[in-house]
């Protein structure tokens, strides 16, 4: 079985695919976008929390939007950042929906 945050090789992804995945997350204004954004669910994640499973906390994963089991690709265009749990929650849905379980309060 493939662990969380590895390629389709079951590798761990280089720092130059974290640091491209990262920059798919959303910048809010006012925050420091370099350490701190929003994943597609809302929820806070920061980079240095890459990794990080820590409950309700801001660490991260990066989701396969199209999950290897269903065919998708370690492809870029197929790499999403999601906060660790709401990624365990879409695990391999596909199309995926209601998987949003943290959200920010503001």
């Amino acid at each position: 079985m493939r662990k969380f945050g590895t390629d389709n090789n079951g590798r761990n992804f280089s720092d130059e695919i974290i640091k491209k995945v990262w920059e798919k997350a959303t910048i809010i204004n006012g925050v420091n976008s370099s350490s701190r954004r929003k994943d597609k669910c809302g929820a806070w994640i920061d980079f240095s929390k890459y990794g990080d499973t820590t409950e309700m906390g801001s660490g991260w994963e990066i989701d396969h939007i199209k999950p290897i089991a269903k065919g998708g690709s370690s492809d870029l265009t197929n790499l999403q950042p999601l906060q660790w749990q709401n990624n365990r929650t879409k695990s391999d849905d596909y199309p995926a929906s209601n998987y949003c379980k943290v959200r920010a309060s503001n």
